[in-house]
């Protein structure tokens, strides 16, 4: 079973420095219907202004991927993490019992286009901690990379759900299946340009939730990049 979230149908809010769009319930947007799928809470798209960003906040039991799409995030947190993420970057935090930490866009004369993902942990507490990798788009041209496991698997970075987010690049002929092992739920995003999912026309900002199929094939791309979120069963 496929059901569409198309792109317009999500929250939004635009704060003149902050524009984003809410696939899940967040800040004053609220929808019942979509609260989270599986343990996956989050997906903002977030557009920020040159130089500007989010102060020093807190965190804690949420595991917080950031991947950027355009222009580049200065982080700076209380582990003493300080640096830059980038395109073709994955930065992980697990907020664990706290974490502090601020984001912004360091250039004065573009803006940073980024997706901010959570995902619910399996567990609760620990200390936090933070990775932060670069996957070249080689290795997602045609096909899944895998960059967000519990087992840190091919050199993704190491989230503490049983979940794995794969990143992929797709245009003209390239195409491929992944398959879905019994059980399990498939939530797949669509950062930029078009494609199609099992027959599924998608645009950017647009995704699908994908249940009781044996597999996902992803095909017809338009200078497409897809997020694909395979997920188990969730409590």
């Amino acid at each position: 079973m496929l059901t569409l979230r198309k792109s317009e149908d999500r929250g939004q809010a635009n704060h003149g420095w902050l524009q984003s769009r809410f696939s899940f319930s967040f800040a004053e947007y609220q929808d019942d219907k979509h609260v989270h799928f599986g343990p996956l809470r989050v997906i903002n798209d977030d557009y920020i202004a040159p130089g500007q960003g989010f102060g020093m906040h807190g965190h804690r039991d949420m595991e917080i991927i950031t991947y950027v799409l355009e222009g580049a995030v200065a982080h700076k947190d209380s582990l003493g993490n300080n640096g830059e993420i980038v395109p073709g970057e994955v930065q992980r935090m697990s907020a664990g019992t706290g974490i502090q930490h601020s984001e912004f866009n360091p250039r004065k004369d573009a803006r940073t286009h980024l997706l901010q993902i959570w995902i619910i942990p399996n567990r609760t507490g620990g200390p936090a901690s933070y990775e932060q990798k670069f996957y070249d788009a080689v290795d997602k041209r045609g096909k899944l990379r895998l960059v967000a496991s519990p087992d840190g698997a091919l050199g993704s970075v190491t989230i503490q759900q049983d979940a794995r987010m794969y990143a992929g690049l797709f245009d003209g002929a390239e195409s491929t299946t992944h398959v879905v092992a019994a059980g399990r739920q498939i939530y797949l995003h669509v950062a930029r340009g078009s494609v199609t999912v099992n027959g599924l026309a998608l645009n950017v900002g647009d995704a699908v939730k994908i249940e009781n199929e044996l597999d996902v094939r992803i095909e017809q791309g338009a200078q497409a990049e897809v997020l694909l979120f395979d997920l188990g069963k969730f409590q």
